[in-house]
């Protein structure tokens, strides 16, 4: 689905290619201006090395690619699209994490991924939302990179609290056995996709099964990096 008449989702102007969702200037105003890490993706004075957070203690995952912090104009998209059931925003979003990782590679050589991942949701929060936002930004993603993708790839095993209301120690253990692979990663590059990563408790848990079921690498991409 493409917004109305082809016009930029942002500042309303009409669009080179309807389907880009969001135009090119109010892409360049998304995306951040500051430095940050590599690996944690948390601001950082040199964008070419691991800060000292991930030096004394090194997230799970390779790299994270962001599009931005949780901020305005970016973060009233992100809120439309999973809480006011604005699906069609996906397509947009997608592109947005599409042009981070093709920057990214050109920069640092990075792997094309042999797969995506999205973060399930427990089934009666996916029924009450009517979606999965991590699923619908992985299926474009995945089209337009030519990579596997299938929605069952994790599945959640068990219900746990809403993140948002816990604290970084209270995260962790939430999610503690929460998911379970489901298809073979030995050797393969793996790519988690999210909305939004805060503390990082999510994707962290799934990389671990990822990385104990022998796949090569996985990088996390999300629109917003926050804490």
């Amino acid at each position: 689905m493409l917004t109305a008449c082809g016009l930029c989702w942002l500042c309303r102007m009409p669009l080179a290619l309807p389907s880009w969702g969001i135009c090119s200037r109010c892409v360049n105003a998304l995306s951040r201006q500051s430095s940050v890490c590599p690996q944690c993706g948390l601001p950082a004075q040199d964008a070419r090395c691991a800060c000292g957070r991930c030096l004394q203690k090194a997230p799970q995952w390779q790299r994270l690619i962001a599009v931005n912090d949780y901020v305005a104009p970016l973060s009233s998209l992100i809120h439309r699209f999973k809480f006011s059931g604005k699906a069609e925003l996906a397509p947009a979003l997608a592109r947005l994490l599409l042009l981070e990782y093709l920057q990214a590679r050109q920069q640092y050589g990075l792997p094309r991924p042999d797969r995506l991942v999205s973060v399930p949701l427990w089934q009666k929060r996916h029924w009450r939302r009517g979606f999965n936002q991590s699923d619908l930004l992985c299926r474009p993603l995945a089209h337009w990179l030519g990579c596997q993708y299938d929605t069952d790839a994790i599945t959640r095993i068990r219900p746990t609290a809403t993140q948002h209301h816990l604290s970084a120690r209270l995260r962790k253990h939430n999610l503690k056995n929460a998911f379970r692979l489901e298809f073979p990663v030995s050797g393969l590059h793996i790519v988690i996709v999210d909305d939004v990563v805060t503390t990082g408790s999510t994707v962290a848990e799934i990389t671990r099964l990822l990385l104990r079921g022998g796949a090569a690498t996985v990088h996390v991409w999300c629109l917003c990096r926050t804490l």
